[in-house]
């Protein structure tokens, strides 16, 4: 009798992992491994520097502040704006219209209850982001007694609510907490 050759037709069922699948297998692993060895590095190097996240929260001390004046200080490489508002400031604010505004805010919305006196604001101009003037004794706050920003023209009222020029929102106001008497942590 004659002996048939017939082409070999695979694997019977049962017979476990063929060589064949066994490189497909290790080649799609050792691909994984080396995407994720390049996608990590570059993921990580998206996360703040050390110097931001030192200035996650910055504490300031308020107990020099006197009433009517104001101070400028820096979180996350920005410029604050710490103002002390008098009794006549706060009235001044309170006075004002809320549908005349612009960016509608009463002086309550943008401060602490119990704290009304102390206002505390990013001091970059909403318009394009220069720093308005009005913190120190002799600067020129404007014709509404609060900020001006020299760049355009930008005039913020006491409670830093815009009032006149091309800025389009008050002074934005970042998420603080009292955590003294004399104490705030702005963060």
């Amino acid at each position: 009798m004659a002996t048939v050759n017939q082409p070999d037709s695979g694997p019977i069922e049962g017979d476990g992992v063929r060589r064949r699948d066994f490189i497909n297998i290790a080649a799609v692993s050792f691909a994984g491994v080396g995407a994720a060895a390049v996608v990590l590095p570059l993921v990580y190097q998206m996360n703040p520097s050390a110097d931001v996240l030192a200035l996650a929260s910055s504490e300031v001390d308020i107990s020099k502040i006197a009433a009517g004046q104001a101070i400028k200080t820096v979180w996350r490489k920005q410029p604050v704006f710490v103002r002390n508002l008098t009794p006549a400031e706060i009235k001044l604010a309170n006075a004002v219209d809320i549908k005349s505004l612009r960016d509608p805010q009463t002086l309550a919305e943008r401060t602490k209850p119990g704290k009304e006196n102390w206002l505390i604001t990013l001091g970059v101009c909403t318009h394009l982001g220069c720093i308005p003037l009005g913190t120190a004794d002799g600067e020129n706050k404007g014709p509404f007694g609060g900020y001006f920003c020299p760049c355009h023209g930008s005039a913020y009222d006491t409670a830093a609510r815009i009032r006149q020029g091309p800025a389009p929102l008050n002074l934005q106001v970042p998420e603080y907490v009292f955590t003294s008497d004399t104490l705030v942590t702005i963060g």
